[in-house]
């Protein structure tokens, strides 16, 4: 198995316990409101504050190259996305801290996979009414390269991470998620 395959079948709890949180049926259904909107963005507004720079900072010069993360950096999309539905910027009550390079792998998987997501959320909400003014920076990060993206985050990893190290990227997948779930 391999260290994608792993992560996501022991974080699918914590995936579904997100998409419960965010009301994400009411997406396909076209109940979602620009409420609702508000707190799947502040809420991964908070998430990437927390995190994105932590989770770099750990990650060493060859998986940065690999990883191209110059080109995966959200904060400043989703502080763009804030700015236009006029939400402030604020911090997050409890901290959040990556103690190694794998934990910090753990929970970029955790940001990467929610952009396959918000690629779907982005397409769906555009045809949904409400949404005509809304300008998806966050969700709509990587266009058209989104599946190439999360395709080559998911092929550095499975290369990279051998089979003794999976539980502590799975701690660190873990750690982001529930500072997701308990942020709000």
């Amino acid at each position: 198995m391999t260290i994608s395959e792993y992560l996501k079948q022991n974080t699918a709890e914590y995936h579904d316990a997100a998409e419960k949180l965010f009301n994400s049926e009411k997406i396909f259904n076209k109940t979602f409101t620009l409420e609702d909107y508000k707190k799947i963005i502040n809420t991964n507004y908070l998430m990437l504050l927390h995190s994105e720079d932590k989770i770099f900072e750990k990650l060493s010069e060859r998986f940065s190259e690999k990883f191209q993360l110059n080109d995966r950096k959200k904060l400043p999309l989703i502080e763009e996305d804030l700015k236009s539905l006029s939400l402030k910027s604020t911090a997050a009550s409890r901290e959040l801290e990556f103690t190694s390079e794998k934990q910090a792998l753990g929970a970029m998987y955790v940001i990467e996979g929610s952009t396959l997501g918000g690629n779907v959320i982005a397409k769906q909400l555009s045809k949904t009414e409400g949404f005509d003014e809304v300008t998806f920076n966050f969700f709509g990060c990587y266009q058209e390269n989104t599946g190439a993206m999360w395709k080559n985050f998911k092929e550095v990893l499975d290369a990279e991470v051998p089979e003794e190290q999976y539980a502590e990227v799975l701690s660190g997948a873990k750690k982001l998620y529930t500072f997701l779930l308990n942020v709000s």
